[in-house]
């Protein structure tokens, strides 16, 4: 795609308007989940159920992130993210309009499909415009953003559900609608180019994600085969069709698939704890909401300060040392959350901490990691389907956990809470096993090209 002539060091700033649209977007996720104790009682519902509040929005988030990032191939990446703000805003007035749980989840799939144009397309703004030497900083800084936004969702989301209704929180977010004057004035201008865009295989991808995070949540057997049937459809399509939704060399790349998995485990964990610790502190704890916020702000504010850091120790040590860094730190949260979230609300404040400061460095150095050892011409599409992933693993996080919880009745009491910490540690461990493959295998691979010359 044609752009303009201005030097790429500039276009840095612009990280710093899509950061903050990210940073809106990222309390969106948490300011529910600190609301859905509220949701459940008012709706009267289990917590697998009040878990597709959030897991639906990842459904979604992940379907449509893909999308948008296949679209930049074709649309100025400032028209799509227009598209999506506007979605996103009108949706946000559905919400506050919501009165039964049924709209309250339509006004929520359809955040998401607005939302996805934004965190998926900065990332490709960053890759397509920010130099290799500053590219680990660009990811770092969004990386930031995301980590604040998790530590004041929490908080703002708390307070507005203890003084206000959960309904208030929609207010927030449409506040993201001021950014679109300023990315007209701040982006590059881009030309669109004529391109097949392929609507069936995003249909079939979509349906696949959701057939089978449904076979999660409900274990219907059905669900498993509608999501097979439909995947082989996908992977049967992506190999016949000049320009596929999925570009088949990404999935046929192992270095990537290694990246991808590390990566989605990540949220799977990340985004277990944030719908557990809510319910623990309040039944277990008797914490509001309010309070609820404050106990995980801490964790967050210390991801966000610390992840400019960390995009300066990538820029400097490289992605696979911080990837590993990333797997202690999770490892740490995970073993904390099993055996001492039980002793004390404070452990758990503590356990978020190292969640929070590993997420973030998983998320910047993993995308820098991608962007890497892509194709110039794939970065786009690498990023876009990585970001699919990882939203899936959003969902599969908050299913998996409301699932393992349920196991047990409600009110819950700290022991309830072991097994679904549990089955943290064992992610945590095939996550870092496969980290480990992967870097064996490229340091392996840099050896037989160095012996070569």
């Amino acid at each position: 795609m044609p752009l303009t002539s201005r030097p790429s060091q500039e276009h840095f700033r612009t990280v710093f308007i899509l950061a903050a649209t990210i940073l809106i977007v990222v309390m969106n996720t948490t300011m529910f989940n600190i609301a859905l104790p509220n949701i459940l009682k008012d709706f009267s519902l289990m917590p697998s159920e009040g878990a597709w509040v959030v897991s639906g929005y990842s459904i979604v988030l992940a379907i449509f992130t893909i999308t948008f990032t296949r679209l930049s191939d074709y649309m100025p990446i400032r028209t799509l993210l227009t598209i999506g703000i506007c979605i996103f805003s009108l949706s946000s007035i559905i919400g506050f309009l919501a009165d039964s749980y049924v709209w309250l989840l339509i006004a929520r799939l359809c955040q998401a499909a607005g939302a996805a144009a934004i965190p998926g397309l900065s990332m490709v703004f960053a890759g397509r415009y920010i130099p290799m030497t500053r590219r680990g900083s660009a990811y770092a800084l969004i990386a930031s953003a995301t980590s604040l936004g998790f530590g004041l969702g929490p908080v703002i989301g708390g307070l507005i559900t203890d003084y206000l209704d959960w309904n208030y929180l929609f207010i927030v977010t449409i506040m993201v609608f001021i950014v679109i004057p300023v990315l007209y004035k701040f982006m590059p201008v881009e030309k669109a180019e004529k391109g097949r865009f392929d609507v069936i295989g995003g249909l079939l991808s979509g349906i696949s994600a959701t057939m089978f995070l449904l076979y999660i949540s409900t274990l219907t057997p059905y669900y498993l085969l509608g999501g097979l049937l439909s995947a082989s459809l996908l992977w049967w399509r992506v190999n016949r069709t000049k320009a596929p939704f999925i570009q088949p060399e990404l999935v046929k790349n192992s270095h990537y698939r290694r990246i991808v998995f590390t990566s989605y485990i990540g949220f799977t964990l990340h985004f277990a704890v944030l719908f557990l610790m809510p319910i623990m502190l309040e039944q277990v704890y008797g914490r509001g909401a309010a309070a609820i916020g404050f106990i995980i702000f801490p964790g967050a504010m210390l991801s966000a300060a610390a992840a400019i850091y960390v995009g300066r120790l990538i820029d400097a040590y490289g992605n696979i040392k911080i990837l590993f860094l990333s797997q202690i730190l999770l490892m740490i949260s995970a073993l904390i959350f099993f055996f001492l979230a039980g002793k004390s609300p404070y452990m758990i404040m503590i356990a978020y901490m190292f969640t929070s400061f590993g997420f973030s460095s998983l998320s910047s150095s993993s995308t820098n990691e991608v962007s890497r050892i892509l194709p110039k011409e794939q970065i786009g599409a690498g990023i876009g389907l990585k970001q699919q992933m990882q939203f899936i693993g959003s969902a599969t996080g908050s299913v998996l956990a409301g699932i393992l919880l349920e196991f047990s009745s409600q009110p819950y009491t700290a022991e309830n809470f072991i097994l679904p910490f549990g089955s943290l540690i064992v992610l945590m461990t095939a996550s870092t096993l496969v980290l480990w493959l992967y870097s064996y295998k490229i340091r392996r691979m840099e050896f037989v090209q160095k012996t070569d010359i």
